[in-house]
């Protein structure tokens, strides 16, 4: 009988880390065992997991010794940050250095890291095309998380790197669900043109992740990227509109005019989509919803996250 493996899962009440928790809780092999990381374990998500069984500890990304200590006896480690919660690039690239360094201490064998791109090796911040934004990004929360892959890669941290897509949840949590226009139709908006949108059910993740876990040390030092389908605007809204049984129309605007739109972030958000609609082919990729099923045979595609979430999508 083998021996359980514990994984450490930083957010574990959020999205990814979340999914990442049901997904070992519902594995059938129990080759793993889920170990369940946030700050506040009287939160209401986290007695959730407890009654689960998972075991739930207090760590903060800000405290390299509670992470250490959270890190110790285990066999990986699922790392992430979060951009929105803070703004702050900053402290993402600080946050990604106390994780690798507790991995590094704490002697974990397997840490996958979720990542995304540094923006910034397409488009230098001398390319007028798309705004600087703080000084020194062109989209903060895209650039930390690429150049803070160095702090596990310095420390020979065992590390996949793990791309994520764009959550089709933003529509549920984010503002992003069609909004009806003057006419009274529903209209999708995004900058993207008539470019192909790498998206996946935020639950789906964790699958992912525990593919990954499952496969092992073959997949330390590579990246990986996962998506649940490459769509249009065109064709997101053609499948709202099958869905919802009313009409949905793509909204295409300029990113110029989405980093107007004023909700916190909204510049870095439209910078981002700028980026995945210029640099298309580049960003899409590495996010092989192919690779992505091998992964997580569950993974879901647009049409079937939408029947399962469309009663959770305002529609105003």
């Amino acid at each position: 009988m083998h021996q359980t493996k514990i994984v450490a899962i930083v957010g574990a009440t959020g999205a990814q880390g979340g999914g990442l928790v049901r997904a070992i809780v519902n594995s059938l092999d129990k080759e793993f065992k889920a170990r369940a990381l946030t700050r506040n374990e009287d939160s209401d998500k986290a007695q959730a997991l407890k009654t689960l069984g998972v075991d739930v500890v207090a760590a903060d990304l800000d405290d390299m010794r509670s992470l250490t200590r959270a890190f110790t006896d285990t066999y990986a480690a699922f790392c992430l940050t979060n951009y929105w919660e803070h703004f702050s690039p900053e402290k993402e690239i600080t946050q990604a250095r106390h994780m690798a360094e507790a991995a590094r201490q704490a002697g974990v064998q397997h840490v996958i890291w979720s990542t995304l791109e540094d923006t910034r090796r397409w488009m230098p911040l001398s390319d007028e095309r798309m705004p600087t934004l703080m000084g020194k990004y062109k989209v903060p929360h895209f650039d930390a998380k690429g150049e803070a892959d160095r702090e596990f890669q310095a420390l020979n941290v065992p590390t996949t790197f793990l791309l994520t897509s764009f959550y089709w949840d933003n529509m549920i949590y984010f503002g992003m669900a069609p909004k009806k226009g003057p006419d009274g139709t529903l209209l999708f908006t995004l900058p993207m043109g008539d470019k192909k949108l790498p998206g996946i059910a935020a639950e789906d993740i964790g699958g992912c992740v525990l593919g990954v876990l499952q496969k092992g040390r073959e997949m330390i030092g590579k990246t990986v990227g996962i998506a649940g389908e490459h769509l249009t605007g065109t064709e997101m809204a053609a499948t709202m509109s099958k869905v919802f049984g009313q009409p949905v129309r793509y909204n295409e605007v300029s990113p110029e005019t989405y980093r107007g739109f004023g909700f916190p972030g909204a510049d870095d958000v439209g910078n981002m989509f700028q980026f995945k609609r210029d640099f298309n082919a580049d960003f899409r990729k590495p996010r092989d919803p192919a690779i992505a099923r091998a992964l997580n045979p569950a993974l879901q595609d647009f049409e079937t996250w939408l029947q399962k979430n469309k009663q959770r999508i305002p529609l105003e």
